[in-house]
């Protein structure tokens, strides 16, 4: 996942207690008491996922997995994830109980009809009774800004650019909310990241990605430029948005030059269909060959030659 794993780890680590209250039962007491920073050594994988909580004074572990989608190697992923949790618990605390361990798929894109609240990856024989594991599934790009709001936690206002009913006058509420209830600059500055990453997965096909650059900038001025993962996008974008003026400028330029010899052979402007026609063929075959046909052919044919398909050299 790139940019999106490592700014929802930011996010999520400055505030684990919204990202637990979230997943945890409605009026049950959590208290949390850190995330899981032990490791395997011997399988040199990273346990940061997971956080220690107590929960009406019980322990429980939450493990907490960001994906990109709901692939068919995800259930492998979190059984793999727990049993590895699960060995570093009990080598950190030897002869000691290990907690019951919740596991969540938050899923930031996909299919649009809805995905399932449970997943599982079963590991017994199918005759057999189960063993393995189950997930829960939070499609958090199925969800819709209110819903994302209720959870009561700017954290989750990141994630609204995913939301199924995002529209640019309500990211613009969503922009003055994140500014407004941040603690800090950094914190700030962290929640825009993760915001504006989030934005380029885009699940539903909003492309509000470069409003909401200029919503940030409007409300943070220079924030952006000055924070590395953003900073890099927003180059990105302008250099985008050169080489396609560039490449427009050039393609108007072709299309203007082969209308006149157009209406030169034939004795009027081109149609937009004609004009339409020229441009393609001019792209797919080159302006040479194309103006090669206008000087060659005679009006009748030339008419005849644009209505057909252009065949790529």
């Amino acid at each position: 996942m790139g940019d999106a794993d490592i700014a929802l780890r930011h996010i999520a680590r400055r505030r684990p207690e919204d990202l637990a209250r979230a997943f945890v039962p409605e009026g049950r007491a959590v208290e949390v008491l850190g995330w899981i920073d032990t490791q395997v050594t011997k399988i040199e994988r990273r346990l940061d996922k997971a956080l220690r909580l107590r929960i009406d004074g019980q322990p429980r572990v939450l493990h907490v997995e960001f994906c990109f989608a709901l692939r068919d190697d995800v259930p492998d992923q979190v059984f793999e994830y727990v049993g590895f949790l699960f060995a570093a618990l009990r080598i950190e605390a030897p002869g000691e109980r290990v907690p019951p361990i919740e596991s969540v798929a938050v899923v930031l894109s996909g299919r649009r009809r809805r995905l399932p609240a449970l997943g599982v990856r079963r590991t017994a024989w199918p005759e057999r009774r189960f063993s393995g594991v189950h997930f829960r599934i939070d499609a958090v790009y199925q969800r819709t800004v209110a819903e994302l709001r209720a959870r009561g936690s700017v954290l989750w206002l990141a994630f609204a650019p995913l939301a199924r009913d995002a529209t640019a006058e309500v990211m613009r509420e969503v922009v003055a909310e994140i500014h407004a209830r941040a603690t800090t600059g950094e914190e700030r500055a962290e929640l825009y990241t993760a915001f504006l990453v989030l934005a380029t997965i885009d699940p539903w096909g909003h492309n509000l990605q470069k409003e909401l650059i200029t919503m940030v900038e409007d409300m943070e001025e220079g924030l952006l430029r000055r924070t590395p993962i953003i900073g890099e996008m927003i180059i990105e974008a302008e250099q985008r948005a050169e080489q396609r003026g560039q490449l427009q400028g050039r393609e108007e330029a072709i299309a203007e030059l082969l209308g006149r010899l157009f209406a030169r052979r034939v004795g009027r402007r081109p149609t937009t269909e004609e004009e339409r026609s020229i441009l393609d063929r001019a792209r797919a075959l080159g302006p040479g060959e194309v103006e090669d046909a206008l000087l060659d052919l005679e009006g009748d044919a030339l008419v005849r030659w644009l209505a057909e398909p252009a065949r790529r050299s």
